[in-house]
């Protein structure tokens, strides 16, 4: 599936702001089955710095400085992508969850997409007892991995609301837990607490959806603005399988990654400090279209 997508992020200030330094992760990148075939970011207005590349997680990151007084702040993401159809895996024939929890710490890998970066506590991210109670109804002995997490990801789905005025970006898996109420970062984040304190590998990702969906399926939800979900290792041979809790579903041709990481603070689109003595005002616009007539062979 080919998208067009557009994002734009607008921030305005209560008072002029006269030193801003962020760190942006607003461009895709070329992952496995995902291309980039364009993509460009366009700051308004342009910054005192800029500097483009890579993190260790292998997220594109713009870190930008601003030596002047402002009042607004606008970023413009273009990008074209191109997402390939995911191959189907039967679920129940993947490793059982306890093979996975073993092999993991006994990786030896230590790239970016090892499994070790992803099984202990993160900056957000804590063990939680409770919430790990949560999720090993999923995971009965010897249950297969990929069967035992979508299980999971499907009892977030039914049983939390999403609702964006429950919590804010600061809030942590345990409050949305308790809450049982939130939006797609926070859902994100009680799976990924769940897994590890279980044992298991699992992963932030930031993304896009499909704003409009096929004929006949419903709209999913976060396709507004940008979206999080999680990905869970299987083992070398099957790799990383996201899995979109806020939806319920295997995230799959609808997705498209922006950044991955342990937890938001590793994926956050806009991160930095500003020095300012007033509030400010956002407001984020996002479409992902996909562009007909495209022929992925």
């Amino acid at each position: 599936m080919l998208y067009d997508i557009r994002q734009t992020t607008r921030y305005t200030y209560a008072s002029p702001v006269p030193f801003a330094r962020q760190v942006l992760r607003l461009l895709p990148v070329a992952r496995a089955g995902q291309r980039v075939i364009a993509a460009d970011l366009v700051i308004t207005p342009e910054p005192t710095e800029r500097q483009d590349g890579l993190d260790f997680f292998g997220n594109w990151i713009t870190t930008v400085a601003f030596a002047f007084p402002h009042e607004a702040l606008t970023l413009e993401t273009r990008a074209r992508v191109a997402v390939d159809a995911e191959q189907a895996i039967d679920d129940e024939t993947t490793p059982g969850w306890e093979q996975i929890r073993r092999l993991a710490v006994a990786e030896t890998d230590l790239g970016p997409l090892s499994p070790v970066h992803f099984l202990f506590a993160s900056r957000v991210i804590a063990i939680d007892d409770a919430i790990g109670a949560y999720a090993a109804a999923s995971f009965p002995a010897g249950r297969p991995i990929l069967a035992a997490a979508f299980d999971l990801t499907r009892r977030i789905k039914a049983d939390f609301a999403y609702d964006p005025e429950a919590t804010d970006v600061t809030t942590l898996p345990g409050e949305a837990f308790a809450a049982r109420a939130g939006v797609c970062q926070d859902f994100a984040h009680v799976m990924i607490a769940g897994l590890r304190t279980l044992g298991l590998p699992a992963a932030y990702v930031s993304g896009f959806l499909r704003t409009l969906p096929p004929p006949g399926q419903p709209r999913l939800e976060g396709a507004d603005a940008t979206h999080a979900w999680v990905a869970v290792w299987c083992g070398r041979a099957i790799g990383w399988i996201g899995l979109d809790p806020t939806n319920g579903v295997i995230a799959a041709e609808d997705h498209v990654v922006l950044a991955l990481g342990r937890d938001y603070s590793d994926a956050a689109p806009v991160d930095g400090i500003i020095v300012t003595s007033g509030d400010h005002q956002l407001d984020v616009e996002v479409d992902v279209v996909a562009v007909q007539g495209y022929d992925a062979g």
